[in-house]
């Protein structure tokens, strides 16, 4: 007989599913409401190879997923990876929507209590420590998105290809993107 606990960490477990959720559409958001021009803008003065253009940091978001999807989920399909020179917005858009969508499978599995569960650990690559599948794991993966979004803000800032507000703001609309994803109720 599950107990009141068992309910608050079911409860838990759907919110933090949720807000996984919602991080894919705040990096909709963003694709959709980036000026073009931005997408593979340099740093004025910088070279080449000096840091990675939003093309770039989309690109390693997706790749991210897709290394912790076959360290910790190799049952679930991979989407094919993207070219950080070569991919479009579009393509980005597209790769995110499927990669988020395993993710959100993987994380549904890790964070689950059945004693049969396929993710129980969380590899985040070859070049460091497996942690156990949980709570650290969504935490890891939602910052790292996290940052990178920081970074594509700022950096399209400093390019002068300012992000209007309706889609920087619509980030922290949390609400907003709950019902957008059509969650029965707002974040809790």
């Amino acid at each position: 007989m599950p107990t009141s606990s068992d309910g608050s960490l079911a409860e838990m477990r759907d919110v933090l599913l949720e807000t996984y959720t919602v991080n894919d559409a705040m990096n909709q958001l963003l694709l959709a409401h980036l000026d073009a021009r931005a997408w593979r803008a340099q740093l004025p003065g910088a070279k080449q190879s000096a840091g990675r253009t939003i093309a770039a940091i989309f690109a390693h978001l997706h790749n991210s997923c897709l290394i912790w999807l076959r360290h910790n989920g190799p049952h679930l399909r991979c989407p094919a990876p993207l070219d950080p020179y070569r991919c479009t917005m579009k393509q980005a858009a597209a790769a995110h929507k499927k990669s988020a969508a395993q993710c959100l499978r993987m994380l549904t599995d890790a964070l689950s209590a059945v004693p049969d569960r396929k993710v129980e650990k969380f590899s985040r690559g070859s070049w460091t420590r497996t942690w156990p599948a949980g709570a650290s794991m969504f935490a890891y993966m939602f910052s790292h998105e996290a940052h990178h979004r920081g970074q594509i803000l700022q950096l399209a800032h400093v390019l002068g290809y300012r992000i209007p507000a309706k889609a920087w703001g619509g980030i922290w609309q949390w609400d907003k993107l709950w019902k957008e994803q059509g969650f029965s109720s707002r974040p809790r």
